[in-house]
């Protein structure tokens, strides 16, 4: 369905899978991968390709709907479009849940690698300069549980974890933000999440890699010390040997999904019947 129309560039669309039985179900947005630059919505991450049931199909049999979501790419848009488009889905979920039969208090987000980020920053960013004009105005953009796996939480900093030039203007992170994140130091602050954490975040689950080389786990870790030091819930599970998109171990993938669900049920249904 699409959830937003930018004149000279395609709908912006997700595809909603909700399930069995009568609403309003809790739903969570779910952000895909590929560094800002390539991607889709119908996917999870290769570590998921060709499962039956698919990691989205999992967690509406769990009760969650999922609204996977497609954003604007950096080669088609610079940050921050991407969050405004993440923000208007957000928005047009919350604007149609009684048509949809989702419920408009209970919305989550959840996203792998750059989808991951701005998951993150669904629930991080309340500053209306970073709502956008994309979409359905009006209703609120906020979320109430984030699941992020293996995001990049530092934009400033991903270049200098990975040991790569921080002047490269053909990195990821300088691709999202138009110039390589020290010639831009106020919008590569804009666009991590550590620099927009509060004690009124939402509860997190961070998961990583230790042995991610694209996207190192140092970048999760920071921002949950900076979630934790806030006053704000959040958890975090490092996968030994598993590298991004959970490369090289199967079992962090299966590990990794299940964590979610079970997060994912406990904030939007079991907390809702305490």
């Amino acid at each position: 369905m699409p959830y937003a129309a930018i004149p000279g560039i395609r709908p912006l669309e997700l595809d909603l899978h909700l399930p069995v039985g009568a609403g309003p179900h809790p739903v969570v947005v779910f952000l895909h991968g590929g560094g800002w630059r390539v991607g889709s919505r119908h996917s999870a991450g290769p570590a998921y390709r060709g499962a039956d049931p698919s990691p989205f199909e999992l967690v509406a049999q769990a009760g969650v709907a999922v609204a996977s979501v497609d954003y604007r790419l950096s080669g088609e848009a610079r940050w921050p479009a991407q969050l405004h488009d993440a923000k208007a889905a957000v928005r047009w979920l919350r604007g149609r849940a009684g048509e949809l039969g989702v419920d408009p208090a209970r919305i989550a987000a959840w996203g792998e690698s750059a989808g991951g980020h701005l998951a993150e920053l669904l629930g991080l960013v309340a500053d209306p300069a970073l709502e956008g004009d994309v979409g359905v105005a009006g209703p609120s953009s906020a979320v109430s549980a984030v699941a992020a796996w293996y995001a990049p939480s530092d934009v400033a900093a991903v270049a200098t974890d990975t040991g790569a030039d921080p002047a490269d203007p053909s990195t990821r992170e300088a691709l999202l933000l138009g110039a390589p994140a020290p010639h831009v130091p106020e919008l590569a602050a804009q666009a991590s999440p550590v620099g927009h954490v509060s004690a009124g975040a939402p509860p997190f689950l961070l998961l990583h890699g230790e042995a991610d080389r694209l996207i190192p786990c140092a970048q999760s870790v920071r921002l949950h010390t900076a979630l934790v030091e806030a006053g704000a819930e959040a958890d975090i599970y490092l996968y030994e040997g598993a590298d991004h998109m959970w490369l090289g171990s199967p079992d962090a993938a299966s590990d990794a999904l299940t964590r979610t669900v079970d997060f994912l049920k406990h904030q939007l249904i079991e907390r809702e019947r305490t």
